[in-house]
């Protein structure tokens, strides 16, 4: 007999689907706190939760029994990842059982402003008839702007379609045939935001979209233009939405999220130009039903068959395989986030070369450690070993395996090859000793740097003064430079810098370094 605690509320149709299991027993009971959970989780196999309940070390601890924590729902920041990975117990959750729900919230809001509606009810509640005043706007033949192609806002273009609408889309980290196989043109983030009549955000929020709608973009959109955010809050800046609806800068505006949950004292609710709902992204019937019954599906299977689908950690080969493989999976993990970094488009295809002794051990996990590094810093859901390949399919990201055996420069070798729309990228790592980690070729510069901390990459002109210019304005910020390796390339008349420094900078400080004139590239990767 399995037990399993449900200790947040799910939908009836998964409870049921639970009890119509053999062999399984249900438990339900709601608000427990860390200790009320402590003391009852030993009995259980599974736990499913929704985001009330917080899975701490503790609780995880506690959980002698403890195979599965399943999560109704995408996020999972109420679970301890590592902590359930140390113990050996399975994280999954829903991440697309809400995303129609979600997308369509995103179009009642569209129409919403179009029309007024919020203001139309306000108006006829009170007495009034202001039909001149509430002149609306029809949707057909606008353009509908879409900043963040996963699956909700695919969703979100294909009703957008229905409505006769001209769909565009910005999503640096999506292949281009992915957007031609939606019929949606891709732009970039300035045209996206210049050419949008109804601009709506459907992307993570991680450390390079908070903010992404602030001043600048606020001020280069059209003064009829409105804009939505179904998504996470802090992807706007919401001082400078507030100027630019005070202001008229941009004509209304709808949230479901907020930087802070719920908004008070915001300054954003003395306006009129703007509506607003209470994060109810995944707030329907349906998407209630159906995050429930897929966690309970998924969590079934799980004890029935050992097969978790969208486990959040879960390793795919041996305990003694991934031994052998963990230096190397080390390396093409930094080496797959330098990958990214330096790419100027999305890749669409990464081949992953063992060579040496690299060769010998099994390529899968290197091949996924590779994608790991490529994606973790682009997408909000944690990016694992079982998941990482499903999420490079979703953006169109194809991987090659190879092995070579002969090596002449090195023992052991992984060369990272990255296809975008522009061309490729190349990288080649090693292990020093087979143990220590170095970059030693970006393109064609043969450069040993260690993948480690933050790393600052500049191409610049090969001429005395760059690297003691660079360095100043570097040293006028208070950042220590750790080590530095400068290359030049045979027929080329330009170097390239790989400064390892003491802290990142800042937007502004990149920006300064780009400004100066020998310097034609500057970047910055975290590893």
């Amino acid at each position: 007999m399995k037990n399993i605690l449900i200790s947040d509320k799910l939908a009836e149709a998964g409870i049921n689907y639970l009890n119509d299991q053999p062999d399984l027993h249900v438990h339900i009971q709601t608000g427990l706190d860390e200790q009320g959970l402590c003391d009852i989780i030993g009995d259980f196999d599974a736990l499913l939760i929704r985001s009330d309940t917080k899975v701490t070390q503790k609780v995880l601890q506690a959980g002698k029994r403890l195979k599965l924590v399943g999560r109704a729902g995408i996020g999972v920041d109420n679970v301890d990842l590592a902590a359930a990975t140390e113990q050996g117990i399975i994280v999954m959750n829903t991440p697309d059982a809400n995303a129609t729900t979600t997308a369509e919230l995103a179009i009642a809001h569209l129409m919403s402003l179009s029309r007024h509606l919020p203001i139309a009810d306000r108006s006829v509640r009170s007495g009034k008839w202001e039909r001149s005043k509430l002149m609306g706007a029809e949707v057909a033949h606008k353009t509908l702007a879409i900043l963040g192609f996963g699956t909700i806002g695919r969703i979100v273009a294909q009703r957008g379609q229905g409505l006769g609408m001209n769909v565009i889309a910005y999503d640096p980290f999506v292949a281009p045939e992915v957007f031609a196989s939606y019929e949606v043109e891709s732009v970039g983030l300035d045209d996206l935001v210049s050419r949008a009549d109804y601009l709506t955000i459907h992307c993570p929020l991680i450390e390079k979209t908070r903010n992404i709608i602030g001043t600048q973009q606020l001020g280069s959109m059209k003064k009829t233009a409105m804009l939505i955010n179904c998504a996470r809050g802090g992807l706007i800046d919401e001082t400078a939405l507030f100027e630019a609806l005070k202001n008229g800068q941009i004509a209304g505006a709808a949230l479901d999220v907020y930087e802070n949950e719920p908004p008070a004292n915001s300054p954003l609710l003395t306006l009129d130009n703007i509506v607003f709902t209470p994060h109810l992204g995944a707030s329907t019937t349906e998407a209630q039903v159906a995050v429930s019954v897929e966690i309970a599906r998924q969590a079934v299977t799980f004890l029935n068959t050992g097969e978790a689908v969208n486990a959040l950690n879960l390793p795919r080969v041996s305990a003694k395989e991934l031994k052998r493989s963990q230096r190397f999976m080390n390396l093409a993990g930094s080496l797959g986030k330098v990958l990214a970094g330096l790419a100027s488009k999305p890749l669409q295809k990464i081949e992953i070369n063992l060579v040496g002794g690299a060769a010998e051990v099994e390529s899968r996990p290197v091949a996924v450690a590779a994608l790991i590094g490529v994606l973790s810093d682009q997408v909000s859901t944690p990016v694992n070993r079982v998941n990482a390949e499903n999420i490079a399919k979703r953006q169109g990201l194809s991987i090659v395996e190879v092995k070579t055996h002969e090596t002449e420069d090195y023992l052991s070798l992984i060369k990272l090859v990255g296809h975008h729309a522009d061309g490729t990228v190349s990288l080649t790592g090693t292990l020093l000793g087979g143990r220590q980690p170095r970059l030693v070729n970006i393109d064609q510069f043969e450069i040993e740097v260690i993948p480690e901390g933050t790393l600052l990459i500049t191409r610049h002109e090969d001429k005395p003064g760059v690297i003691s210019a660079i360095s100043t304005v570097l040293g006028q910020a208070q950042i220590n430079i750790t080590r530095m390796q400068v290359s030049t390339a045979e027929n080329l008349e330009h170097a390239m810098a790989v400064i390892s420094v003491s802290e990142p900078l800042t937007e502004e400080l990149l920006q300064q370094l780009c400004a100066l004139e020998p310097v034609y590239k500057a970047i910055q990767i975290k590893l």
